[in-house]
Order: structure tokens, then C-alpha cells, then sequence
């Protein structure tokens, strides 16, 4: 019979509506929900003081909330990305950490495929252009390189970033790809080829971000890198916000340096009003959408609520979060 835990599993801010998956878990193993949502006087170290379990999507969990927690407690993370959670600090207090990180590979290929072939085609322009009153395809389009000579630069090569270039490769683009963490065949076995960072963005045709933020990915989109974009690329984020700094891509989209853009991340979230992107042209904004389909939406809370029954049972976790080398 699984063991009861007889604590609090607390549920952060979340985009979800429907919660049973949590709740079944909980339920066969002793816990009560308590649901940020229903608390907002209550700062997150208050309300998870003592919790056994922790499950969240975007708030900050950071080391004054990791102190807090019961000894040995859970945090499981409905998603990929694991930069909102002080990992360092959840190792040194023998915090486990899960995630999910396969839930939305489809969606979130698709929706980077989507916003790369709109920018490329220059969509968002040409329908601008026609709400307007105007009629000057050729003026708005050129210069417009062809697919079939096109190439395709894959900043991480990790399962999305694979599926981004089986879409791609679709549509006639060579793929390359920078990923130190990566051996060599398995970008041929991908049908990708392998270069250097700057490699990367001085050939992309079409620049597309796959990569964890961690120190040497934050702002690796900065003015440096993209000075060396031909000034008919296309730069595309899915993953991470903090990897493209802000300020830089808007310079480089208002001077030409690059010729667009598609976004659907940002370094905070949800995008400032005074943000210099906002007014940046040739820039297609998504609000980080594109992890949803309600098939998504289902795999990751099921996945999610899973951790609870395999921490309550002492199995091990299906993702357990890649801790960092403890200073020594």
C-alpha cells in the first residue's frame, strides 16, 4: 500500500483550469492542495513553510523558498526549463527536483516552424500591407530568399530543436547546428552539420533557439552575434526569454542589421509595455504559447501528478532535474 505523506502539496500560479490529475494523486497519498490562486495575501515562502510538495510553472522558487520546505520535500515543474528554481539550493538541502521536459516537443517545433516560415514568408507585412488599403507584393517581399537555398541554424540540438529541423528540412532548408554538449554523430545522424557559434550565425538563413538558459546562454543573442546575421536573416526563440537580449535585437531590427523576428519568450514575462520590442518592426510577438495544445496541456499535468505517486512510493523520478556540480 503507498505511503501517506499527511502534508500539503502546494500548486503555484498556473495557466491550468482543471486539476484532477493533482488531485487524484494527492488523495491516494495523504496530501492537501493548497493553491497559491486562492491565497494572493500569502508571499510563496509563507505558503509553502513546511510543504512536502511543490509543483510549479512560473513562479520563482527560489533558495528562501527551498529553506522553507519540509526536509526531503518534492518540487516538480510543469515544463521544460528549470531557470525559475534555485537548483544549487534545492542540492545543498536534499530537495528533489522533477520536470517534464517532453510534454510539448510537437508543439513547441510546430509553433517555432510557424513563426519562422511567417517571418520568412513576411506575413505579418504583407497582411499589414493589405488591411491598409495597398497592393505592392513585390516592394514588401524583396528581397525574399528562397527555401530550397536556405539554410536553417539550430542554437541546441536537443529534441525540439531535432523535430524543428525534420519540419524544416520540409521545406528544402540545409540544417546546422551549434550544441557543445552534443557528440558529433548525432548531428549527422540528424542530417545536420555541426559548427562553431559565430558559424552559426554568420550561414543561418533562419536562426532558431533551442537552448537552456544557463550562465554561457544568457543574452547570446546580444549585438555582437547578431552583427555577424546576414541582413536577410530571420532570428526565431521558442525556449528561453533571457537568451536574446532585448535592447540589442531591437537596434539591429530598426537598423536593418537582421531582416525579422519571431518571439515567443521574453526575459520578463508578460512583456513590458515600455519594452523596446514592442516598437521594433518586421516582429512577430506570441504571448509563450507555444508549449499549448490542449493535448499538451493534458500530458504535462498527468506527467507532473505522476512524480507525486513515484516520491511517495520511493521509486525513482521519470526526469529528475539535472542538478549542478556541487562546489568543492
Amino acid at each position: 500500500m503507498a505511503a501517506k505523506l499527511n502534508e500539503r502539496l502546494v500548486i503555484t500560479q498556473t495557466s491550468f483550469t482543471d486539476f484532477s490529475a493533482e488531485q487524484e494523486a494527492a488523495n491516494a497519498h495523504g496530501l492537501q492542495i493548497v493553491h497559491a490562486g486562492e491565497h494572493p495575501g500569502l508571499d510563496l515562502v509563507s505558503l509553502c513553510t513546511r510543504a512536502r510538495v511543490v509543483m510549479v510553472q512560473f513562479a520563482e522558487i527560489t533558495g528562501e523558498v527551498i529553506a522553507a520546505l519540509a526536509p526531503r520535500a518534492l518540487i516538480v515543474r510543469y515544463g521544460i526549463g528549470l531557470d525559475n528554481i534555485d537548483l544549487a539550493a534545492a542540492r545543498a538541502r536534499d530537495i528533489r527536483v522533477a520536470y517534464v521536459p517532453d510534454y510539448a516537443t510537437g508543439e513547441v517545433a510546430d509553433h517555432s516552424a510557424a513563426l519562422a516560415l511567417a517571418v520568412l514568408r513576411k506575413l505579418p507585412s504583407l497582411d499589414r500591407s493589405v488591411r491598409a488599403g495597398q497592393w505592392r507584393p513585390v516592394e514588401i517581399c524583396n528581397p525574399m530568399p528562397s527555401f530550397s537555398r536556405s539554410t536553417l541554424g539550430l542554437l541546441g540540438f536537443g529534441r525540439i530543436a531535432r523535430e524543428m529541423g525534420r519540419r524544416m528540412k520540409g521545406f528544402g532548408f540545409e540544417v546546422i547546428a551549434h550544441d557543445p554538449w552534443v557528440d558529433a554523430e548525432a548531428f549527422s545522424a540528424q542530417g545536420a552539420r555541426a559548427v562553431s557559434l559565430d558559424t552559426l550565425f554568420e550561414h543561418a538563413d533562419c536562426l532558431s533557439l533551442h537552448a537552456p538558459l544557463v550562465p554561457d546562454t544568457h543574452h547570446v543573442v546580444n549585438a555582437r552575434t547578431l552583427s555577424l546575421m546576414k541582413p536577410t536573416a530571420v532570428l526565431v526563440n521558442a525556449s528561453r526569454g533571457a537568451l536574446v537580449d532585448p535592447a540589442a535585437l531591437a537596434s539591429a531590427l530598426s537598423a536593418g542589421t537582421i531582416a525579422g523576428a519571431g518571439l515567443d519568450v521574453f526575459e520578463h514575462e508578460p512583456l513590458a509595455h515600455d519594452s523596446p520590442l514592442r516598437a521594433a518592426p518586421n516582429l512577430l510577438l506570441t504571448p509563450h504559447t507555444a508549449w499549448y495544445s490542449d493535448a499538451a496541456t493534458r500530458r504535462v499535468q498527468e506527467l507532473a501528478a505522476n512524480e507525486i505517486s513515484f516520491f511517495a512510493t520511493g521509486q525513482p523520478a521519470r526526469c529528475p532535474a539535472p542538478f549542478p556540480e556541487a562546489a568543492g
